[in-house]
């Protein structure tokens, strides 16, 4: 299905790259991967929201659109903020939401706001479809949320190596064998593929 060619996803199309994360996840390979055998494989406890900070670089592509940019996200839940910026710092886009009273913001470095109740639908509005940014909260840490049923792919070590939730499969990659949390990750949902690489935690 091709990308919505309204006048909002042009203008906003280098925003695609904030949108895919305030999404966005690999750049790395693939964990190594062993099946799921019986229940207790095929799932895994949901991550605990909490708080934290994550610096890094994320890509999107869907047919031949595609961006690339640097983010910063701050997740305090129920608030979410990202700052999109170049490879070369200059500044994309910054987004704001806020759970709580179902308010998602987009403000482009030209000055351009738009509005919605929610991550989905502001990307569904400015890219054609949309993105699991909330998923991504729990995602980015190497686990399922809680709001849907998922199943899980374990690697060697007992991590979540691919991941299935709300229609989106989400491969991890980690930097070691002793890491808990991932790397790397990518996103794929029909056409969709997002990659993030992690460089900093806080």
């Amino acid at each position: 299905m091709p990308l919505a060619r309204s006048p909002a996803v042009h203008g906003l199309r280098v925003t695609a790259g904030a949108l895919a994360l305030a999404c966005l996840v690999a750049l790395a390979g693939c964990a190594s991967l062993r099946e799921p055998s019986g229940a207790a494989a095929a799932r895994m406890d949901p991550v605990a929201d909490v708080a934290f900070v994550a610096q890094g670089r994320l890509s999107a592509r869907r047919g031949n659109d595609a961006v690339t940019a640097h983010f910063r996200w701050e997740h305090a839940p129920p608030r979410d903020a990202v700052r999109l910026t170049t490879p070369l710092g200059q500044g994309v886009a910054e987004l704001e939401g806020d759970a709580s009273v179902h308010r998602v913001r987009v403000r482009t470095a030209e000055g351009r706001e738009l509005e919605a109740a929610d991550w989905e639908a502001l990307t569904a509005r400015t890219l054609g479809f949309p993105l699991p940014v909330g998923g991504l909260a729990a995602w980015i840490r190497g686990g399922p949320h809680a709001a849907s049923a998922h199943s899980v792919e374990r690697d060697d070590a007992g991590r979540a190596g691919v991941l299935r939730q709300d229609g989106w499969e989400i491969v991890f990659a980690y930097a070691d064998d002793e890491a808990a949390l991932p790397r790397a990750l990518t996103l794929r949902y029909a056409d969709v593929e997002v990659r993030l690489v992690v460089d900093r935690r806080g």
